[in-house]
């Protein structure tokens, strides 16, 4: 039901009249649906199904990020897509196609540099100090460039894809696009050649009304995608705000629990500490103690010692003064012994002088 409300819409825009039969490109066949007093009708079912898939790739690109460059230089083209284009802030052309615009887009790049220089001069009054002659200059280069350029200021890298009005006439833009693999976009009528466009979207493109249709259909599709990406945006910032604030209280958490780790841990450390230092003076205590044993046993091995050397002294000194005793007593005693041996001595002479005697006189009684 609703791609029959879309099909009558774009019926009620003329968006089915295509060109004189004579003008056809044969390449344009699938599209077109009769002919009628000497013109091509387009089939609007598969404008509306072409439409529908061009819309949801252009919607996809908006939502990636990239611009979407409208080129339509045509009369009757021109004030529709600059203010479709402007409704879904996206670059537009719409006087001269620039030569090299997409090929030798560093050098356009310079040209809108240009400008914004010259704007930058009028902030700072530098152009003020300039003659009028060179003011003038400036003025008009300045005034062509925002003709030709001024739409595409903001654009600082290459379009994510081109949609063009009447691609006969936007030949060059479409060429350069293909040559730089960018997807093409564009309203393609009966005397165009549809294999030069990536999304084709069967239609009239001299119409007004319906260039305005199609082209305001598009823009919708851009300025959808572009609040998908706002949401999308916001969604990832509240994503990352909500992760940011799950590892902070994480952190918070760790830290935490370190701090209480910490705590465990100088606390542990403190009655390790303690009980080291218990140890210890249990252990200085022995220490002590076993010094105190060892000097006392010491003191009484010294006494013992000291006992038996007096002892001995005394025994040596009771040993000196008997043998003084006995050196004294000995000359006497030698004395003795030489009296009672020449006593001895003069017994013998004695007893044998009586034998003697006694003898001789046995002898003389004898005889």
């Amino acid at each position: 039901m609703a791609k029959q409300t879309k099909v009558k819409e774009l019926l009620d825009a003329g968006v089915h009249f295509g060109h004189l039969t004579r003008r056809w490109n044969p390449n344009m066949a699938p599209y077109i649906y009769m002919e009628r007093n000497g013109i091509h009708i387009i089939n609007l079912y598969k404008t509306a199904a072409k439409l529908d898939e061009a819309t949801q790739a252009l919607t996809k690109i908006a939502a990636s990020g990239r611009k979407i460059l409208f080129v339509a230089t045509k009369k009757q083209a021109k004030e529709i897509v600059a203010e479709q284009a402007t409704k879904a802030q996206q670059p537009y052309i719409t006087e001269r196609w620039p030569g090299g615009m997409l090929t030798n887009f560093v050098t356009i790049r310079k040209s809108v540099k240009k400008m914004a220089a010259v704007d930058r001069m009028k902030k700072d009054g530098s152009f003020d100090t300039l003659s009028k002659k060179e003011k003038l200059q400036i003025n008009r280069m300045r005034a062509k460039l925002e003709k030709n350029l001024g739409s595409i200021s903001d654009m600082t890298r290459l379009p994510g894809a081109l949609f063009v009005v009447d691609i006969i006439k936007e030949n060059i833009a479409v060429k350069e696009a293909q040559k730089l693999n960018i997807p093409v976009f564009a309203m393609v009528d009966t005397n165009s050649d549809p294999r030069e466009v990536d999304y084709v979207i069967p239609a009239n493109d001299d119409a007004s009304k319906s260039i305005n249709k199609v082209v305001s259909h598009v823009a919708d599709s851009i300025v959808g995608g572009l609040e998908k990406r706002e949401t999308q945006k916001k969604e990832d910032a509240a994503k990352k705000e909500a992760e940011k604030k799950a590892k902070e209280e994480a952190k918070l958490e760790k830290a935490k629990k370190a701090e209480e780790e910490n705590k465990a841990e100088e606390s542990k450390k403190a009655e390790e500490k303690k009980a080291s230092a218990a140890k210890k003076d249990k252990k200085a205590s022995a220490a002590k103690k076993d010094k105190k044993a060892s000097a006392a046993k010491k003191d009484k091995k010294a006494s013992e010692e000291k006992k038996a050397e007096d002892k001995k002294d005394s025994e040596d000194k009771k040993a000196a003064e008997d043998k003084k005793k006995e050196t004294k007593s000995e000359p006497k005693k030698t004395a003795e012994k030489k009296s009672t041996d020449t006593k001895d001595k003069d017994e013998v002479k004695k007893d044998t002088s009586a034998k003697a005697k006694k003898k001789s006189t046995t002898k003389e009684s004898k005889s």
